[in-house]
């Protein structure tokens, strides 16, 4: 397989988390390299249902080295929850999993300010999953933050902590909040930290011995290139890189290691949140949660369905270097007599072929159209692509030829069985 990065080429919920099952068949280790556990990657393994938002979803095949990768913001409490609640389903995860010693943590306070910042904003809101991402990389930014390293040494810890418990009580109080319990925050993460402890390693060296012997690494992203805090549509992003790059900060492994980019991306386009979205349409939305379907891994949250973006993903091509599209999703579609694809933009009387960086001119955007039929008949049990219903074909080929990439994958349903390999 060699070293691929794994990005999704949308607005997140891609179906990441099923192709990186997937493709993690021939890898060796896989690598989460940023974000924290405002992500949720769902894998199905017949009929058990996996979320998972801080351990790498390769912790679900035997033999898989796992590791968070020191760009990931880490909420140790919900770590050893999820480390837990993994281990009561009988995978296997002492020994199979590692964390960077150099990630950073993410604390109580960072939640706290990450829900008064989004109340004061008001209609302006970002659309945050409140889980303190933001706050814990603006902390890391400005070089006051606490890491894995801080919280796996006791009485360095409790120094820091104190400290920083002091500072952001002073901030919360400004917004009106409560303040935080430090003997609380510290009892709560000293047990978190002891617990996870045995995984905490220095995961760029393990990762370079890795790639000296050629093992086959899979870098797994989360989240989506338009969230990205620099490629994104800033504001309504998230705080840490999504997009190829990241993978290499985020892990420590340079870019002449990386040997492929894999682009996953929905048949058609979602986003939870606020901000942009030109192909958001009613009907398709109501018709995929009628279904069932697109309802948020972290969240719960529905949401927003629109028509596929070629012009989007297309950027997303470019700015990740993607050599090869998961299209997952196929099947949401299979009812539609139509389905319409957008191919440029209009903004007043100008036709744009790219995403516009300001985001007030993106918000005006209307998309325009190419319309394909529909394939009217059921993909879900479709496991091979000369079986597939020969306009579904077509419609692949051409998103693909629209994004400008080459299609690889092609998945109708979530089970690991339900992949077509093109």
């Amino acid at each position: 397989m060699a070293n691929t990065i794994l990005v999704g080429a949308q607005w997140g919920d891609e179906g990441k988390g099923k192709i990186i099952d997937v493709l993690t068949e021939g890898a060796d280790i896989v690598v989460r390299t940023q974000g924290g556990n405002n992500a949720g990657h769902t894998v199905f393994i017949g009929s058990q249902k996996f979320v998972l938002h801080l351990v790498p979803s390769g912790i679900l095949r035997q033999g898989k080295l796992c590791i968070i990768g020191n760009g990931v913001v880490v909420d140790p409490v919900s770590l050893v929850e999820e480390i837990d609640g993994l281990q009561k389903l009988g995978i296997k995860v002492d020994g199979n999993l590692l964390i960077s010693e150099t990630a950073h943590v993410v604390f109580p306070y960072h939640r706290e300010l990450d829900e008064q910042r989004e109340i004061l904003k008001g209609k302006n809101k970002i659309g945050t999953t409140k889980r303190g991402i933001g706050p814990a990389y603006g902390e890391k930014a400005a070089r006051t933050g606490l890491r894995v390293i801080d919280l796996i040494n006791p009485p360095r810890f409790e120094l820091l902590l104190r400290q920083k418990v002091k500072e952001n009580n002073d901030i919360l109080k400004a917004f009106g909040a409560a303040p935080l319990s430090f003997r609380k925050v510290h009892e709560t993460y000293r047990a978190a930290g002891d617990r996870l402890r045995p995984f905490v390693t220095n995961t760029v060296i393990k990762l370079h011995e890795a790639t000296r012997r050629k093992a086959n690494i899979l870098f797994e992203g989360a989240q989506g290139t338009f969230l990205d805090i620099d490629h994104g549509t800033y504001p309504f992003v998230t705080s840490s890189n999504t997009t190829a790059g990241g993978a290499c900060t985020g892990s420590g492994v340079p870019p002449n290691r990386m040997d492929r980019v894999v682009g996953v991306m929905k048949a058609y386009t979602t986003r939870v949140g606020e901000g942009p979205l030109p192909t958001e349409n009613a009907e398709i939305a109501d018709l995929l949660h009628k279904m069932g379907r697109e309802f948020g891994a972290t969240t719960g949250r529905a949401r927003r369905c629109g028509w596929f973006d070629a012009v989007a993903t297309r950027h997303a091509a470019m700015v990740n270097g993607i050599d090869e599209l998961a299209v997952t999703n196929l099947d949401g579609l299979d009812s539609l007599d139509s389905i319409k694809v957008c191919v440029a933009y209009r903004c007043g009387s100008t036709r744009l072929e790219y995403v516009p960086n300001d985001i007030e001119v993106f918000s005006k955007c209307v998309p325009i159209y190419k319309e394909f039929p529909g394939w009217k008949t059921p993909t879900n049990r479709v496991t091979n692509w000369a079986r597939l219903a020969p306009k579904a074909r077509s419609y692949l080929k051409a998103i693909a030829d629209l994004t400008g990439a080459r299609l690889s994958i092609a998945s109708v349903g979530p089970a690991r069985d339900q992949t077509i390999f093109v």
